[in-house]
């Protein structure tokens, strides 16, 4: 039996529009723009999305899942839920486990992991150095071969230039991307939060700029030297839009992607030492916050991420100087942009869509996030309309580090299709 999903708007015009998607053996069969009446609907499960947006279904090619090692911040059947509830049916998980995703045990063990308990599909990261030491790089080609789609050290930045530049070399002869966390770390020094008003106001050591350009400055001159494809995780800083944007004017083969909170928040928004609001990159200067904004608007920064990073509440109520450094970010990154950017008028809404579904795909080679005859039925159903709260206590995710509890949003997903199974439904 095949899904209908009927009377949906496809986002690139007028709300008048509608679209219909049959989905049959997990795959967009057909896509109808006639009368929901000219149907043939017998024999197939029919939802009404009458009203509501249509869209492929997003990818986030930057989550924290945290299995195996750290089940009690989140796991892969938590995380993919909450993947679920933001319309996020493609998922990328970071290597930083324990064990580190850097052998192909490891990796096998998430696909199955994913296969026999999430509910949207897990594409894993393989670290680019054993035991994200930065010491010895692992075996990429193996890595490759069990499953892992891309490499990172996310978590920690590979300090050394000659591992950088041999893993790129590597990852060219396989046509893999090289995903970098950018972070010099003899500028460091223990900090907590970025160099700025808030650290001051609090005696805090700050964590400067320069420490997230520098490594990038570095990168790009490598990725040039190599013909590698580089991605530039989670961009934050003034600085590093201005490399990248640089660097892709030289013709360098860079990308790079920013998290909806860097967009939306600065330290300067930041309410008291509630480590709730601490992640890496830290909140940075309202200057930076434009610098980022800028950068996506013109194409510089080319992706939206969240950058989920679940930790458990005990661990957050260590402060701002000791919790570690992370927020959850799932369930609410469409409704925030939705609302602070296409509501408000700023930007479009296909600009946003193609950030979280066709950009990244083209970014990483991958068959997901648009709505075409024979693509995997990778779909999410949105109420443009709804507005509620952020609750934290009721987000999926098994933790609920949030800055953004309280905050009024438009724009709910509320259905969910993952290769054509019915994964998510808001209930009323």
């Amino acid at each position: 039996m095949g899904l209908w999903i009927i009377n949906g708007w496809p986002g690139t015009g007028e709300r008048e529009e509608r679209l219909h998607v049959l989905v049959e053996e997990g795959r967009i069969a057909k896509l109808s723009n006639g009368a929901a009446q000219d149907l043939t609907l017998a024999g197939h499960e029919v939802i009404d999305a009458e009203g509501k947006l249509l869209s492929a279904g997003f990818l986030d090619m930057h989550v924290h899942l945290r299995e195996p090692g750290f089940e009690h911040k989140e796991t892969i059947a938590t995380g993919t839920r909450s993947a679920a509830r933001g319309g996020f049916t493609t998922i990328a998980c970071m290597p930083n486990t324990r064990p580190v995703t850097d052998t192909p045990e490891v990796v096998e063990y998430i696909l199955k992991k994913t296969e026999s308990e999430g509910v949207v599909r897990v594409l894993p990261y393989a670290s680019i150095t054993k035991n994200e030491l930065g010491r010895e790089l692992t075996d990429f080609a193996a890595l490759k071969e069990a499953g892992a789609f891309a490499f990172t050290d996310d978590g920690v930045g590979v300090q050394n230039a000659r591992m950088m530049k041999d893993a790129m070399v590597l990852a060219k002869e396989l046509d893999r991307v090289i995903v970098a966390h950018c972070e010099e770390d003899s500028l460091l020094d223990g900090a907590a939060v970025t160099e700025g008003a808030f650290a001051r106001q609090h005696g805090l050591k700050g964590i400067p700029n320069e420490s997230e350009a520098i490594p990038i400055a570095r990168d790009v001159l490598l990725a040039e030297a190599t013909g590698a494809r580089y991605h530039v995780c989670h961009v934050s800083t003034e600085q590093s839009v201005r490399v990248i944007r640089e660097a892709k004017r030289a013709g360098i083969r860079v990308t790079a992607e920013v998290c909806p909170h860097h967009l939306l928040l600065s330290d300067e928004d930041i309410p008291g030492l509630d480590a709730n609001w601490k992640m890496n990159p830290p909140l940075r200067t309202p200057r930076d916050v434009q610098a980022v904004i800028e950068g996506i608007e013109d194409g510089t920064l080319d992706i939206l991420v969240t950058d989920h990073a679940p930790h458990a509440a005990e661990e957050k109520a260590k402060g701002m100087q000791l919790a570690p450094f992370g927020i959850v970010g799932l369930e609410t990154a469409f409704p925030l942009l939705y609302t602070h950017f296409v509501a408000t008028g700023r930007w479009t809404l296909p600009f946003l869509l193609e950030r979280m579904t066709a950009k990244p795909a083209e970014i990483f080679d991958l068959p997901y996030g648009r709505l075409e005859v024979g693509a995997p039925a990778d779909l999410t159903v949105i109420d443009l309309d709804e507005e509620r709260a952020v609750e934290p206590d009721e987000l999926v995710s098994k933790s609920k580090n949030t800055p953004f509890g309280g905050w009024k949003l438009k724009g709910w997903p509320v259905l969910t299709v993952a290769s054509g199974k019915l994964v998510w439904q808001e209930q009323k």
